[in-house]
Parts: structure tokens; sequence; C-alpha cells
């Protein structure tokens, strides 16, 4: 089954359709609502209703997902009705297969509904008319010549006494997104230094500075303070989504005391040292945070252009 381990929540809306080819005759009998079985139109959309909320059970790969909202529409002319369902929910996955099965089974139900009066019915055009939501709906484009600086804080990483994971973690990341203009720095846990480096890099012009460690409660942890010192504004909501999103996975996360701020236009993220931390603190801000470019250059939130970044993973249902 495909994981969704690393996927965050957010609003999910599929719709599909099914086409019933069907005699004149077979819509007058629908259209009366009083065939040999009842109502076709009603049991067809509790039966696609049904199908939906059921859809995990039937095909293998589909998880079990908190359906929010269900609608079932039907469109009929002189030879053929048109079901169309749309399916919400708040969720980890996409909702169109559910918004699929809904279709299919109306339609089949409609075919049951009416068949006494004759099987001269067809069912057509099955398809998929809109998917929205998941990550590949906040799609960012970048600042031309994006420059990203990763600063490893940590005495035993600079000392070579351990070896860096979670700043590798974050340069594989960014470079999943196209981003290649990368500055990679280990320095010790020393507030003074790690200050004059994210200085540095903000007046050389970087738009993004994320460091890994140093965001704990250990005595030596000090690059929190260190941002602290040189934000102008603080962005707390990227760090909330973060912790909150660290917090489902383990109860360790609400420790982490990580800021985010922006110093001019350079945007300064702090992430937790340990790797699992770090990658899922990306899981969590990624791309979304690419988003506070556009909003500094003054276009606010607007319509989500087509993306310049891509991820071949984020494609995945």
């Amino acid at each position: 089954m495909f994981s969704t381990i690393d996927k965050i929540e957010t609003l999910r809306t599929a719709k599909a359709q099914a086409i019933l080819k069907l005699t004149p005759q077979l819509v007058d009998v629908l259209e009366s609502r009083k065939g040999p079985k009842g109502d076709a139109y009603e049991i067809a959309r509790a039966a696609g209703i049904l199908a939906a909320k059921r859809t995990w059970e039937i095909i293998p790969y589909c998880h079990p997902i908190p359906i929010d909202h269900i609608a079932i529409d039907f469109l009929t002319d002189t030879t053929e009705v048109k079901i169309t369902t749309t399916v919400s929910a708040v969720w980890k996955t996409g909702v169109e297969m559910e918004a699929l099965m809904a279709a299919q089974v109306a339609a089949i139900t409609l075919f049951d509904m009416l068949k006494p009066m004759g099987a001269e019915m067809e069912i057509t055009s099955v398809k998929v008319l809109e998917k929205m939501g998941g990550k590949t709906s906040f799609k960012e484009k970048i600042p031309q010549d994006f420059k990203v600086g990763i600063l490893v804080t940590s005495d035993g990483t600079f000392a070579g006494q351990r070896e860096d994971r979670s700043g590798k973690i974050i340069k594989e990341r960014l470079e999943q997104f196209g981003i290649k203009n990368l500055d990679y720095q280990i320095l010790p846990d020393d507030k003074q230094t790690i200050r004059e480096k994210i200085l540095k890099w903000c007046v050389e012009g970087y738009h993004l500075i994320l460091t890994t460690g140093g965001t704990g409660l250990g005595p030596r942890d000090v690059t929190s303070e260190a941002t602290q010192e040189i934000i102008e504004r603080e962005i707390p909501g990227i760090m909330e989504a973060a912790r909150s999103f660290g917090q489902d996975r383990t109860p360790y996360a609400m420790l982490s005391r990580g800021v985010a701020g922006l110093k001019g236009k350079a945007l300064i993220v702090n992430l937790p040292g340990s790797s699992q931390g770090t990658k899922e603190s990306l899981d969590a801000i990624f791309p979304a945070i690419l988003h506070s470019y556009k909003m500094m250059a003054g276009e606010g939130h607007g319509e989500n252009p087509k993306s310049e970044i891509r991820n071949p993973k984020l494609e995945k249902k």
C-alpha cells in the first residue's frame, strides 16, 4: 500500500462523470420517478454515496478516507443521463477514485432500476473531470537566481566526530525542487559565529537560509537565539506548521524551539537537528513556504501560478 505518512492534510476535491445512454421510452420512465422498482434517481444517488464511502474496500490501493461531502447530480435529455459526482475531504490523498466509483455505481444502479422495462442501455464516458488539492495544487514560482544557504550547527559535526545527515537531507530535497544555487556550511554551536554567517548570507542576497541544529534544550543549543537577534519580522506560522506536523508523529516535536522570519528579503528558518525532524519539517512547509516570495513582491496570494518547481514524488496521489 502506498505510504501517506509524509503527506500533509489539505482540502481535496474531485469531480467525475459517467453517461448512461438509453431509449426515449426509458427516459420517460426515469423522469416519471415511478419505475417498477421505484424512484431510480434517488436509489442511484444513495448507491453512489455508499460506493464512494466504501471505495477503499474494493480497490486494494485506496486508503480509507474521512469524506466530508458527496454530491451526485443527474442531467437527463432524450437519449442519455449524465451522472456527475463531487467528493471532498480534508485528508492526505486525493478523492478522484471515490468520485469515479460513485459515478459508475450510480450509473449501474440506474441500469438495474430500469432494466425490467428494457435493457437497451450502455454506460460510457466514465472519467475524472477535475481534481484539486494536495501539494501539486500549491506550486510556486521561485525568484530568478534563487540562492539558498544551508547551515548545519553542531559542535560534534564541525569537529568531524559526527557525520552530517540533516544538512544533506535539506540539500537533496531542494535539488528535487530544481534549486541548484546552494551554499552548504557546517559551524560549531557558537551564537556569534552562527549570527555572523547568517548575516553574511543576508548581505550577499541569499533568498532562503535553512539552519539545522541548535533548536533544542541543550546548553549549547543557541541557533534559535542567534536567529532571533537577526530577524526583523517573525513568521510564527512556519514553525507552528512544522511542529504540528511533527507532533502527530512524535511527542518530542513540541520541544523544538526553532523560529522563522525575515531579514530584509531573506527568509530564515530553523529546522531541528535530527534527520527525522528535518525531514518532517521539510514535508510540512515545502513547497508552500516558497509562496512567501510572491507575497514579498507585493503580489499577495492571488492564483497559484503554473509551477516551475517540480517534484515527481508529489505528482502521485
